[in-house]
């Protein structure tokens, strides 16, 4: 049975893997977390170019 990682647990494991500060970890992790909560919690990979820009166009504001 093969275990998926959730995409957070990839993002830090990236993050730390390039030796990132924990405070950018938290950061990126932070941002990625509003842009899912945006969208309703739909995953990012479902998602495309409209909703990157919905989601700029709103931080922007």
């Amino acid at each position: 049975m093969e275990i998926k990682k959730k995409l957070l647990d990839i993002v830090r494991d990236k993050i730390r893997f390039k030796h990132y500060s924990y405070s950018t970890e938290r950061t990126y992790v932070h941002w990625i977390k509003q842009y899912i909560f945006f969208h309703n919690k739909k995953h990012p990979i479902e998602m495309a170019k409209r909703e990157i820009e919905e989601y700029l166009d709103f931080v922007s504001c």
